[in-house]
């Protein structure tokens, strides 16, 4: 089981990086060579960055997955003679996977000779699925080949679009006037204090783990050999310090493979937090950490990672074996650890901003928090003294981050049924598994049920009294806000929408207002009514666009505003469901040369907010004329004053270009 989760996470992990990016460190070009009049070698050549592998067609079943490859006509147009050939390849024994893996290095050759059936044929037309690797993390990327039949070369990055396929390119482009005042959108999103918000999630995620069974007997244990074991005091302090630094620079150095290639496509964020799939994954992912945390099973790392970093430490000493016996720390702990990683993980992709420096922030902050008693005890070495002696409670502890897990497991899940407009998770339903989750927390806590790990019956302490009693507490707020006795808007954005609801309800739009989801129909009805137009680039999981709709929005001095003096557009970029008609989908090709096949209506209002206003993120607010005129600034997330300020701009912007272009009598 420990392989099976190691690999979803290094899989997931890797989504998260590259998911939409144009560069990634494998380059694949492609010859043809003519054999004779009917016979031709394929040849797939990739260039593998430094540090990483591709995988052999052959390499061992349950490791990296393999090169695959999709021909394209094959046994109708043309027939293959023999198998793939590959060039040079190694093998090594994978201790995630447990597996002898097959794999290339530096460069890699396939070639595939085929043999006409159809003496028409001109093209050959060929998809490829690969697997590349680094000691970090592992991408899965697809490839796609055409072979013209006249001994030339070609390499895929230079494709074309058709001329239709450019005529529907340009159709999505507006004649925007005054655009240059999009440029001093101002961010409204205050990075620094998102930065430190993820900071300070990291840190208070590295107490709890501070809590458990796998960290806490580790402080006194530590700190004493480094204050015993040295030549003198000063020393021992030293090496203390030594060693918290190494704990912060490993979990930081976790946060790398986010920070390879600085090419990260805009969308990354919303795809992370959109993508229906990957948020699935996330929610399987969590669901184990939840059941580890409830004691049914340990997730850990294989011990022979940890028997050798432990030996290394031990022969080599100095600060080289500070810095393994950091290292060791890392690995015997991942049991309590990496879940509440998993946990900050998540926590990331809920948050605006850059993902990798949000991820490296937070995992400094946990970093932070586990180096801190290490340093602190050493210094004062008698407040070891005062430590709680181990026990239950830590167990405790384990089963209270397992509930936690069990309910951010749910919103992940939420996001997929979201996007995919499957109707599972409605609102009523997502806040009622969450009452029954927090009436179990507190029962638990109040002693009425235990888990297979919990230790023998002992008299109930004040914190887990009053842990259980928050609870409570907690349960009750969501029941009275489901009966709508009290407001649930501290949740928006964790929560489904209140119009995604098991009940009839008017409208499909934020707080029932009317609103459009095609551009042209809203451009269309606000030129007949004469009214500014509320661009809304939005998103069904996107969790900073319900915290807007539900505490912005709402409120009484906006509301009106938005309702009768606005003609509102919402265009959601995660609609990746809903298919276009076919003869409105077509190749929209970036400035890199990659081209994209735009099938679903997500998919084309995510390209013409980056056509027409070079921006990917959501929530993204833009007032127009009726003319096209940007009548102020761009906003995203922000807050009630900024946004009713914003607003009443604009209608003063719009009232006074009606009044130039009135009639003179």
């Amino acid at each position: 089981m420990k392989q099976f989760v190691l690999g979803v996470l290094l899989v997931f992990s890797a989504l998260f990086v590259f998911g939409q990016t144009d560069d990634e460190p494998v380059l694949w070009s492609q010859e043809i060579n003519k054999i004779s009049d009917t016979e031709y070698d394929l040849i797939f050549k990739a260039k593998v960055f430094d540090g990483w592998h591709l995988y052999s067609q052959h390499t061992a079943e349950g490791g990296a997955f393999p090169t695959e490859f999709k021909f394209v006509g094959l046994e109708t147009d043309y027939k293959s003679i023999g198998e793939t050939n590959e060039s040079k390849t190694y093998t090594d024994y994978s201790e995630i996977f447990e597996v002898e893996e097959t794999f290339f290095k530096g460069k890699a050759q396939f070639t595939q000779r085929i043999k006409l059936l159809n003496s028409d044929v001109r093209q050959i037309d060929v998809s490829v699925s690969y697997q590349i690797c680094s000691d970090e993390v592992c991408i899965p990327g697809f490839a796609d080949f055409n072979f013209v039949l006249d001994g030339g070369d070609a390499v895929i990055e230079n494709q074309t679009v058709d001329a239709r396929s450019l005529a529907m390119t340009n159709a999505l482009k507006l004649d925007l006037k005054n655009k240059e005042l999009l440029n001093s959108a101002e961010d409204r999103i205050e990075k620094d204090s998102t930065i430190w918000g993820i900071f300070g999630l990291g840190f208070l995620g590295g107490l709890i783990a501070l809590l458990t069974p796998c960290m806490f007997p580790m402080i006194p244990l530590t700190v004493s050999f480094f204050t015993k074991q040295s030549q003198n005091k000063s020393k021992g302090i030293a090496n203390a310090f030594l060693y918290g630094f190494f704990i912060i620079l490993i979990y930081v150095l976790l946060s790398v493979p986010f920070h390879l290639f600085d090419s990260i496509d805009s969308q990354i964020l919303n795809t992370i937090s959109t993508n229906m799939w990957l948020n699935i994954g996330f929610f399987i992912i969590f669901l184990f950490f939840a059941f580890s945390f409830f004691g049914y099973y340990e997730l850990t790392l294989p011990n022979s990672w940890a028997n050798k970093m432990d030996e290394n430490s031990t022969k080599i000493g100095g600060v080289i074996g500070i810095f393994f016996m950091a290292v060791t720390l890392a690995i015997v702990s991942f049991s309590c650890t990496g879940p509440i990683l998993g946990f900050l993980l998540g926590g990331t992709t809920l948050a605006e901003g850059d993902v990798a420096t949000n991820l490296t922030a937070g995992m400094m902050g946990f970093g932070v928090a586990i180096a801190l008693p290490f340093a602190l005890f050493a210094l004062f070495p008698a407040w070891l003294n005062s430590l709680p002696k181990s026990g239950g409670w830590m167990t405790t502890v384990k089963v209270v981050l397992g509930f936690l897990e069990l309910a951010l497991a749910l919103k992940f899940l939420s996001n997929a049924d979201l996007v995919g407009h499957w109707g599972i998770l409605k609102r009523e339903i997502f806040i009622g598994i969450w009452i029954v989750l927090f009436v179990l927390l507190a029962l638990y806590l109040f002693g009425l049920f235990r888990f297979p790990h919990d230790g023998p019956k002992q008299k109930l302490s004040n914190g887990r009294k009053g842990v259980g009693f928050l609870s409570a507490v907690f349960s009750l707020y969501l029941i009275l806000g489901l009966a709508k006795v009290v407001d649930l808007k501290p949740l928006s954005g964790i929560l489904p929408p209140e119009f995604y609801s098991v009940f009839e309800t008017e409208s499909d739009c934020p707080l029932g207002l009317n609103c459009f989801k095609d551009f042209d129909e809203g451009l269309a009805y606000a030129k007949s009514v004469n009214k500014p137009i509320l661009l809304d680039f939005t998103g069904w999981a996107c969790a900073n666009c319900r915290k807007m709709e539900e505490q912005v929005w709402s409120e009484t001095d906006i509301y009106p505003i938005l309702r009768d003096e606005y003609v509102l557009i919402s265009l959601y970029v995660d609609d990746n469901i809903k298919k276009l008609p076919e003869d409105q989908q077509f190749d929209f090709q970036y400035a890199s040369g990659r081209v994209k096949t735009i099938e679903t209506v997500g998919q084309k209002w995510g390209t013409f907010q980056t056509l027409n206003f070079n921006a990917a993120s959501q929530p993204y607010y833009v007032l127009l004329s009726p003319d096209l005129e940007v009548l102020n600034s761009a906003v995203q997330y922000t807050d009630r004053d900024a946004y009713k300020a914003w607003l009443n701009s604009g209608l003063e912007k719009h009232k006074v270009l009606a009044q130039e272009k009135a009639p003179i009598f």
